[in-house]
């Protein structure tokens, strides 16, 4: 396919994803089953301008006065692609699968508007009701951390220290121009690439079947890291999910002491079993069923809750879900974590520690929720989680957000990783 036909292609699946509300995964997946004749590389292309488009939806329809997908998928090739509106127009002369022109409209505005005279929200591209969020809990860098989470990630992996160390793996990825990460210890990153450029397809390589590495955002890694779970002891990662986090910490034990993995939903937790399979873990118990971790009580010397969040931290990759967060979505994210860390904390063994985590950059799931659970439970207390960060990456030039000068958030602006809040709490003996 010719740029013409991809083009067409994404505003057909943002088309879609207006009108049905559908998940762009979703959209993305029925468009290529319907379209055979397109190949991974047409795929590929028609998946990044719909995501670009995603990423930076507010400043794209308020540049081209439009929000339709035509003004939104043009808007990525005059920005983020390289194209002014000749050399696009001269590039689909020709092209039958080409879309119809722009709106003369929407070319006019393009031509004639700044975003130095936009809202900052929408400079931002984010939902207007959740920039006062942002500008509590970052001040004055605000802008600069919403607009950090509307650029493409990279492709980020980690290592499993239990089959094969990370100059091993890079090796084995030569081809996809993998190279060391920043700050992780076993991460590897993969740039985004522009444009049309995909991303290698790095779990078909034989390298991954053997279990020498895990797709995991650099950030997950390093919270994981900040767990600070040591060999021989036993760690409980309350709200698992997949298992990346279970993994990393079963790696960091050297497969000594137990760490046990509970998820009250059984879906998400499903595929855990098949990746620790392939990573070579021995020192994992999985439970979909929380009567088996009652005896369990008091007797962690660690306790991980990854809680339910907004995800605000993932808006990078999952762009679609920051237009459906709403208030209300919020409020039940907040009541679920503090659910969560009601139930974990009971787990936690005197002297042992409670550590927190989201994937998001709101004060009120994170700050907040960790403020109001030391306030409730006079037995916990909040402790430095930077201390860990300076033992495990002090030689980094790159600090992380502290909001409190104890826990600590990591963003793309400031870490280069997806946006996750780290904080830990030790329960008095």
């Amino acid at each position: 396919m010719r740029l013409g036909g991809r083009l067409s292609g994404a505003i057909e699946v943002l088309n879609d994803i207006e009108t049905r509300r559908r998940p762009v995964a979703d959209a993305l997946k029925d468009w290529g089953l319907s379209r055979r004749f397109a190949g991974s590389g047409d795929r590929a292309a028609v998946g990044n301008i719909v995501y670009d488009a995603l990423r930076k939806k507010l400043s794209h329809a308020w540049l081209m006065d439009s929000a339709s997908p035509s003004a939104l998928a043009h808007a990525v090739m005059f920005r983020q692609w390289g194209f002014d509106p000749e050399q696009l127009a001269s590039e689909f002369d020709g092209d039958k699968f080409a879309p119809e022109p722009l709106d003369v409209d929407c070319l006019a505005a393009f031509r004639s508007r700044t975003l130095d005279d936009a809202d900052d929200f929408v400079r931002g591209d984010i939902p207007e009701w959740v920039a006062a969020n942002f500008q509590r809990n970052f001040g004055n860098t605000w802008l600069a951390e919403a607009q950090a989470l509307a650029t493409r990630p990279s492709l980020d992996l980690r290592a499993n220290s239990l089959k094969a160390d990370r100059e091993k793996v890079i090796r084995a990825l030569e081809d996809a121009h993998a190279q060391a990460s920043a700050i992780a210890r076993h991460g590897i990153r993969i740039p985004s690439g522009e444009g049309p450029s995909r991303l290698p397809n790095v779990t078909a390589e034989l390298s991954f079947a053997k279990g020498w590495f895990e797709v995991q955002d650099e950030g997950s890694q390093i919270v994981a890291d900040l767990v600070m779970a040591a060999e021989g002891e036993q760690v409980l990662d309350y709200c698992a999910g997949g298992g990346g986090k279970t993994l990393a910490l079963s790696a960091t034990m050297a497969n000594k002491g137990q760490v046990h993995a509970y998820d009250s939903d059984r879906k998400r937790l499903a595929p855990i079993i098949e990746r620790l399979r392939r990573a070579g873990t021995r020192n994992v118990q999985v439970h979909d069923n929380e009567k088996s971790l009652k005896p369990l009580v008091d007797k962690f010397d660690r306790v991980l809750v990854d809680a339910p969040c907004t995800g605000t931290g993932t808006w990078r990759r999952r762009p679609d879900t920051k237009w459906r967060l709403t208030e209300k979505n919020l409020q039940e994210r907040i009541e679920q974590q503090r659910g969560a860390l009601e139930k974990a904390s009971a787990y936690v063994r005197p002297g042992g520690m409670l550590c927190y985590v989201t994937c998001s950059v709101l004060p009120e799931e994170n700050q907040d929720q960790i403020a109001a659970f030391v306030a409730a439970n006079a037995n916990f207390e909040l402790v430095s989680a930077l201390d860990g960060w300076q033992t495990l990456f002090g030689g980094q030039a790159v600090q992380p957000y502290s909001p409190d000068g104890l826990s600590l958030t990591l963003t793309p602006a400031r870490t280069d990783t997806d946006g996750f809040y780290f904080a830990m709490l030790k329960k008095k003996a």
